[in-house]
């Protein structure tokens, strides 16, 4: 392992709490280096929290530390990032009081939910806010344009979205595209009676509102199937990773293993999930005797872990015409074929075309 992955890992694993032992000594002209990384890969104050705790701990000699003006960047660059997830918070907040008024429960998915699962929840980065409200999207959507004048934009297949107090908002009325991959039916269903109603799931308390997140059985399957389908579709960062770390040390005894298996291996995704176990181990430092037994395949591993580090098809979304776009994502589909074959069951043809009747009935999607 490079020296630059290297070094970023020993400081996840040092702000995740894991275990640490020694001091770090790495080479001179490195910390730059850490930094892009650290920054392109969305864990960038959780480096600086292993950073500040290695210094604290004498494990990282003054000589060997990020010298004045990188050490500025980083920290100004963290307080940015807990300002995003304060203001998410309280928008947050705004808008379960406003859902509450109307007898509308909200349940967090991702994003500020799996936040509090780490040391400092204000250093996970959150985007949007992802929710789910028991069946009552319709009326909350209408709620948001009587008495907000919001506009719902209703171009996607499984959720519509809005902006709230400066902050996206996904609404979602299914928690996958049932529309673009035809195995997700059967992950949608799993999923919708494991949070069918508010009682399958627990409250928790945001800035004096009530709002729920999800059980441990339904995490573990979302938390696969959505790490999964991006890794298949685009990519991942060590984000991702660091997400299903902090879930897994959480909730690992509540976690119907078994079952999460025999699901996975039913979708051909149980090669990712084993793999995303291994990462979590191996790079950032949980406890391997949180996870039942799982087969290694270290070739893979290796061959994933590069592709979160280095993604092979590294262009970006094209700007102008909608040719451009398609011949864009066309070629990106046809390099990440791949991953599709460790995270789908369905065959690529028929993925190929299904996913083009998904587009034409949204043509709006294809700009995403």
């Amino acid at each position: 392992m490079e020296r630059t992955t290297s070094l970023l890992f020993a400081l996840l694993r040092a702000g995740l709490g894991s275990a640490a032992s020694g001091s770090v000594m790495p080479e001179s002209g490195v910390w730059s280096s850490v930094y892009r990384q650290a920054s392109a890969q969305g864990v960038l104050a959780l480096a600086w929290d292993g950073l500040q705790r290695l210094v604290d701990a004498g494990a990282l000699p003054a000589d060997r530390q990020p010298d004045r003006a990188l050490k500025l960047r980083w920290a100004c660059n963290v307080s940015q990032i807990e300002q995003r997830y304060f203001r998410q918070q309280s928008a947050l907040t705004k808008l379960a009081a406003l859902y509450g008024a109307h007898g509308i429960e909200l349940l967090l998915l991702k994003g500020y939910g799996l936040s509090l699962l780490y040391p400092h929840p204000e250093h996970r980065p959150c985007g949007d806010i992802d929710i789910w409200l028991f069946g009552k999207q319709p009326e909350a959507d209408a709620l948001l344009r009587r008495t907000c004048g919001l506009s719902i934009d209703e171009d996607k297949h499984h959720h519509t979205t809005f902006v709230f107090e400066g902050i996206p908002v996904e609404n979602h009325y299914d928690f996958f595209n049932i529309h673009a991959h035809l195995s997700n039916r059967a992950i949608e269903r799993r999923l919708k009676s494991l949070a069918a109603t508010p009682a399958q799931c627990e409250a928790i308390e945001v800035e004096g509102q009530t709002v729920y997140v999800p059980g441990a059985d339904f995490d573990a399957l979302f938390l696969l199937r959505h790490t999964a389908a991006h890794f298949a579709a685009a990519e991942i960062g060590l984000r991702h990773v660091a997400d299903w770390a902090m879930f897994v040390r959480r909730n690992h005894g509540r976690i119907d293993w078994p079952a999460l298996e025999r699901i996975a291996r039913e979708q051909n995704m149980h090669r990712f999930l084993h793999c995303l176990n291994a990462l979590a181990i191996d790079c950032l430092g949980v406890d391997a005797a949180l996870f039942p037994a799982f087969d290694r395949d270290e070739a893979l591993e290796r061959r994933v872990l590069e592709e979160i580090l280095r993604p092979a098809f590294g262009e970006e979304v094209p700007k102008g015409g909608i040719l451009r776009v398609l011949s864009f994502k066309l070629r990106r589909w046809w390099a990440n074929r791949w991953k599709h074959r460790i995270v789908y069951r369905e065959g690529l043809i028929e993925t190929f075309l299904v996913q083009i009747r998904s587009h034409l009935m949204k043509p709006e999607s294809l700009k995403a």
